[in-house]
């Protein structure tokens, strides 16, 4: 399903000072995108706005995918994973995955359920609650939680985050992947994620 995800003259300011101005681009299927800057410079910010998390002061952002309408809504064609979501901690992993897909109107499948955990390296621990996890495993549990309803884009802030070497190698293959099938919007200054981009947006030189 060829999908395009379009940012347009995107603004954000904050208690009287611009974070951020004149952000635009276009990204369609089989393209990525990295966000760099340094800290403070809205990064995080700029992913939420994509996400619809957050509005942004001027500007605007569009999905496009070509489904019906009430279908091409941030919810079901956006996955995210970033240091500020939150799981469950009083639901297991398990549980938490069957919620996303309720919360989007979407029947849980259990079989893909167990699939995307043990493709995330969970599975012996699938029906523990959250709450005894580590942070690794909890980020582990957030690209699950991306990845559930197969959004066509996905929205990755400091995607290696409290990941061990072989949650960073699950993360680029994840990221590889996404890049080839949909759209990847990645947010970080780490260098070695460009492999995976074509365009880059640098927020230092916005303000």
């Amino acid at each position: 399903m060829a999908v395009r995800l379009e940012a347009k003259t995107l603004k954000k300011v904050f208690n009287r000072r611009v974070i951020f101005q004149n952000i635009s681009f276009t990204l369609g299927s089989g393209r990525g995108l990295l966000v760099s800057g340094r800290n403070g410079s809205g990064k995080s910010t700029l992913v939420k706005i994509l996400a619809n998390v957050l509005s942004p002061t001027d500007g605007t952002v569009t999905i496009s995918s070509g489904l019906p309408p009430g279908h091409e809504t941030h919810l079901l064609q956006v996955g995210m994973v970033s240091p500020y979501l939150m799981m469950y901690d009083e639901f297991s992993a398990r549980e938490n995955l069957h919620l996303a897909l309720a919360m989007r109107g979407m029947r849980p499948d259990g079989k893909a359920i167990d699939a995307l955990l043990d493709r995330v390296q969970l599975s012996g621990r699938r029906n523990d609650l959250v709450r005894t996890y580590s942070s690794g495993m909890k980020q582990r549990v957030k690209y699950a939680f991306a990845l559930i309803h197969r959004p066509p884009i996905l929205l990755l802030d400091e995607p290696m985050a409290n990941l061990d070497e072989s949650g960073i190698g699950m993360a680029r293959e994840i990221m590889a992947e996404q890049r080839e099938k949909g759209i990847l919007v990645v947010a970080t200054n780490d260098k070695s994620d460009i492999e995976h981009v074509d365009l880059q947006v640098n927020l230092d030189a916005s303000t």
